[in-house]
């Protein structure tokens, strides 16, 4: 990696002052934990004249209970949520995949807002410079075509953020703010299919915060395949939330990362409400994922086993919640 580049850091103390700072500076970046975005500049991806820290915007580091469920502050950091005694108590899933990110040191700065809005990542982005510059660079940065698919017109980078499908299956919503005010939207209209610009954040938006409602008697888990114990990114991740009565399923959401350029919530799931959860369904399930999941030649595992390992997370996740329920 290289030294970092030349910048002004900016220090917002309000959404204004957020405004003001990309005012003044059309290319500036945000910066809360920094853990993706410090790399990604040594690397040479981007060169911002300015770097607003947020996490001193009104409530970005609360974490408080509501009367239908909690709001969680985007600049909470994932050792935080780790540890976090309501967190634990309401929503250990969520707990349990700030865990698998990275390691502690990385988890003690990056937060929770950061990893939602992780940049998208592939073998022909996320690499040195003069790596990049040989192969004429690429479609998400500073070239022409992706080399993932170069027949096409869109980039395949993967999003790779573990916290993001554990919200989706928890019903999550987070709250924007920008230049117009202040918007709550479900967290799945946050993202978009594209891995050169994969949030549909408003320019002049930040995002403030997460609310995840309580739903009595759902159970919640994810797990993710990786190459190392720790550490690494998800080749292929899965949350999973279910709830059964009298040994039928009630709810059942699955919602992936790792293999498209958004967290997925896998469509369809509905058909399997009112069934148990038997080998047909799990069948069903499989099938459901493996036709929804859209890995790409974005890592140095080959697509289809990404994908096979989608599908098997899925069941294994959904049989063993079954059975807790």
């Amino acid at each position: 990696m290289s030294e970092l580049p030349s910048f002004e850091l900016i220090r917002a103390a309000s959404v204004s002052d957020v405004a003001a700072a990309r005012r003044g500076h059309l290319d500036c970046r945000l910066l809360a934990g920094g853990t993706d975005l410090i790399a990604n500049l040594r690397r040479g991806i981007g060169g911002p004249t300015a770097l607003v820290d947020i996490t001193g915007l009104p409530g970005m580091r609360d974490i408080a209970a509501e009367p239908d469920g909690i709001r969680i502050g985007a600049g909470v950091t994932l050792a935080r949520l780790i540890e976090d005694p309501l967190i634990r108590c309401r929503f250990p899933a969520l707990a349990d995949a700030a865990a698998t990110v990275a390691g502690p040191a990385h988890r003690t700065s990056a937060t929770i807002g950061g990893n939602l809005c992780l940049d998208t990542r592939c073998v022909f982005y996320n690499e040195s410079e003069w790596w990049r510059k040989s192969n004429e660079f690429c479609l998400k940065h500073r070239g022409t075509v992706c080399h993932v698919a170069p027949t096409g017109n869109r980039c395949h980078a993967a999003y790779s953020g573990d916290i993001a499908p554990v919200l989706l299956v928890l019903g999550a919503s987070v709250e924007l703010a920008g230049d117009g005010g202040t918007r709550w939207i479900a967290l799945d209209e946050l993202f978009r299919e594209d891995g050169a610009a994969h949030l549909a954040l408003g320019a002049d938006e930040v995002l403030l915060s997460v609310r995840l409602p309580v739903e009595p008697g759902l159970l919640a888990g994810y797990e993710k395949a990786r190459f190392r114990g720790a550490i690494d990114f998800p080749l292929a991740g899965v949350a999973v939330s279910l709830r059964q009565a009298d040994g039928m399923l009630t709810v059942l959401r699955i919602a992936l990362t790792g293999t498209n350029s958004r967290p997925l919530l896998v469509s369809d799931c509905e058909a399997l409400i009112g069934r148990p959860l038997d080998a047909s369904a799990l069948r069903q399930i499989d099938r459901l994922v493996q036709k929804q999941a859209a890995p790409m030649r974005t890592t140095i595992i080959p697509a289809h086993y990404r994908r096979r390992v989608a599908s098997a997370l899925a069941c294994r996740l959904a049989a063993r919640l079954f059975a807790e329920a």
